[in-house]
């Protein structure tokens, strides 16, 4: 009891996470009907976007030892907050060619580094016994803040022009920057880090197989997850569907609405029980719904289809930084090891969408979900031979 009551007071981390998910969702498929509506075309709109993907990956493993050689990433989570707060200024009021692609590289070095500096957080703040248990907290408040925004730029949309709405996005950086007020992070008013970056610790973690091993695990759950709802709405679309929009839209917050209710579960079984079962049920998840949805009988069960990939995607975003505190243990190089992971999680993704919807304009929609499912059971296979359980209980909280 004292150790899960250890981060129930820390209010500070809830908000952050929950606000700078709402803002990052102005990022998402609003973006695109966004930069159309200002006369951008699908070529430069997919530039953009591309162009964000590859400022992650390029950011991703340079933000990763930058966190891990700060003082205090609290620093560093504020400058990525502001890079993003600038980043939609520039969408509101330049919205030509030129402030849009420096817009999206903005904000696609802005996420590398929020996603290490807040696994660090969280790290700091709650130590290694119940990481998990914050890495749950983490993804519900999230997942409320990406649905409460998604709600409101429906309805701000309708009543006020769209850069209107992107200027009032950007002001929610100012509470973000105010949460993560307060005494330094960490045990005892100590710093995550307390020395420079040693080469022995890197060549240990990188030289790990089950780092390995996992980063391919990884990729598969993305390459195979990725496609699916959009090639499902593709469908649906093409299909003159009626209610196509409403279903869609249902089926979007179908798994942020499952990360709210679960994921501190997840993270407390994790805790207690391991990660070996709960990584092998979650990747699992995907083959079942690429096959619920290769045979949909009606597109009303679509939402339904979708809580398998709910319960997967909740799984992944809990066990993920989960998984990547265990490989780096005593390396003391945690958010390096875990933004070696994104990287996989950005190249399963991109190529996900290219390669189904190959597969679907030669072979039909049905073949493209087959496909996607056997990607995931091949992950679930990985998993099974090659994945050994990672939890481990330090005599150090770092």
């Amino acid at each position: 009891m004292r150790l899960a009551a250890r981060i129930l007071p820390d209010r500070g981390l809830d908000a952050f996470n929950a606000l700078v998910a709402a803002i990052q969702t102005a990022f998402g498929p609003f973006m695109a009907v966004y930069l159309g509506g200002q006369g951008w075309s699908q070529t430069q709109i997919g530039t953009a976007l591309s162009l964000s993907t590859l400022a992650v990956l390029l950011a991703q493993l340079p933000a990763g030892m930058a966190v891990d050689a700060a003082r205090d990433p609290r620093v560093l989570a504020r400058v990525a907050v502001l890079a993003l707060g600038a980043a939609l200024l520039l969408l509101a009021f330049w919205p030509a060619h030129g402030g849009g692609l420096l817009a999206m590289a903005l904000q696609g070095v802005a996420s590398a580094l929020l996603g290490p500096a807040i696994a660090a957080l969280s790290l700091a703040v709650a130590g290694r016994a119940i990481l998990g248990q914050r890495l749950g907290r983490n993804t519900r408040f999230a997942a409320i803040g990406n649905a409460v925004m998604a709600a409101s730029f429906g309805l701000g949309g309708a009543y006020w022009a769209d850069q209107t709405v992107l200027a009032l996005v950007a002001l929610l950086v100012l509470p973000a920057w105010l949460s993560l007020r307060g005494p330094t992070p960490g045990h005892g008013g100590g710093h995550i880090m307390d020395a420079a970056p040693r080469p022995q610790e890197i060549q240990r973690l990188l030289r790990d197989p089950r780092l390995t091993i996992f980063a391919f695990c990884v990729g598969a759950f993305h390459l195979a997850s990725a496609a699916m709802l959009p090639l499902t709405a593709a469908s649906l679309a093409r299909a003159q569907m009626a209610h196509t929009d409403f279903l869609v839209a249902v089926s979007i917050m179908v798994p942020p609405g499952i990360a709210v209710l679960f994921a501190p579960a997840i993270g407390r079984f994790a805790e207690q029980r391991g990660r070996r079962g709960l990584l092998l049920l979650g990747w699992a998840m995907l083959p079942a719904q690429a096959l619920a949805l290769a045979l949909l009988p009606s597109p009303w069960l679509l939402p339904a289809a979708q809580m398998l990939g709910g319960v997967g995607i909740a799984i992944f975003a809990v066990l993920l930084p989960l998984v990547a505190a265990d490989l780096s243990h005593g390396t003391r190089r945690f958010t390096l090891c875990l933004s070696s992971l994104s990287i996989p999680v950005a190249i399963g993704a991109s190529l996900s969408t290219i390669l189904a919807g190959l597969v679907a304009d030669r072979a039909g929609d049905m073949a493209a979900f087959l496909g996607l499912g056997l990607v995931g059971l091949g992950g679930v296979a990985l998993l099974w031979l090659a994945m050994p359980e990672t939890r481990v209980t330090p005599a150090s909280p770092f």
